[in-house]
């Protein structure tokens, strides 16, 4: 039998501002089962979830996330899932040690440290790529922490894949039409 869990993940999303009030968004989300989001309207045309949802895995928990929303709100555009994209201090900052001390692990360990998503002054990572290198240095953690950042990842690269996808059938077909 399937245990239900709680899984606490985000959803940002884009949506048109000037078709959908505050309120009207509040509304259509309640609507549409997004009850367990606490809901973000900081900046416009913009909308963040965090959720705190029960089910069987976080992969369902958040596919069944990303249908509510998409209900409620049809043009919204998928912005991020998280937790997904950190640094190093916010990897210490969920195992509760120092930014020194998670950076020091890094650099001690360049070669076999999971290369960042994003390099330069400001390095960023994939979560669960981060957690599956400290798992096996016996750092500990809950285990569903790792599962959410895993699905959050994989909901991430499936978004960008289709972009890619999109803008290479775009690109084809003017090919084919020149």
């Amino acid at each position: 039998m399937e245990q239900i869990m709680e899984y606490e993940f985000t959803l940002k999303f884009k949506v048109e501002p000037e078709k959908t009030s505050e309120d009207d968004i509040h509304v259509r989300l309640g609507e549409a089962g997004c009850t367990d989001a606490l809901v973000g309207l900081g900046l416009p045309g913009y909308v963040g979830l965090e959720f705190i949802r029960e089910a069987g895995s976080a992969e369902e928990a958040i596919l069944r996330a990303l249908a509510d929303v998409k209900k409620a709100l049809p043009g919204a555009t998928l912005v991020e899932a998280g937790p997904d994209f950190v640094g190093l201090t916010d990897v210490a900052d969920l195992l509760g040690m120092s930014r020194q001390n998670m950076r020091k692990l890094f650099i001690s360990h360049a070669a076999s440290f999971p290369p960042p998503v994003h390099g330069g002054a400001s390095m960023v990572w994939h979560l669960a790529q981060v957690l599956e290198f400290l798992k096996t240095r016996a750092y500990e953690f809950t285990p569903s922490v790792l599962e959410v950042a895993t699905a959050s990842m994989q909901v991430n690269i499936a978004k960008e894949r289709t972009l890619l996808d999109a803008r290479l059938d775009e690109r084809l077909r003017r090919q084919l039409a020149a």
